[in-house]
């Protein structure tokens, strides 16, 4: 593999990781925003939300964790 190679690859996993916790962060915003906006309803549906809240923050957290592991270089 040559260096250049290995730059777009490493520009690549880069971007694959910061794409994880913006999209981890959105699915917060979503949640929130289900969770205390009369969109759905009167007084907001935290029964919906609070879901959708942790689902997000737990994908923001661990899924770039997880992405990084997975290309680790090996030892």
């Amino acid at each position: 593999m040559t260096p250049q190679d290995r730059e777009a690859l490493a520009r690549r996993r880069f971007f694959l990781i910061a794409l994880s916790r913006t999209i981890g962060v959105v699915v917060m915003l979503a949640g929130m925003v289900l969770w205390h906006s009369p969109l759905l309803g009167e007084g907001g549906r935290p029964a919906i939300g609070a879901p959708v809240f942790f689902l997000g923050l737990a994908g923001s957290v661990l899924a770039p964790r997880w992405l990084a592991r997975r290309w680790r270089t090996p030892k």
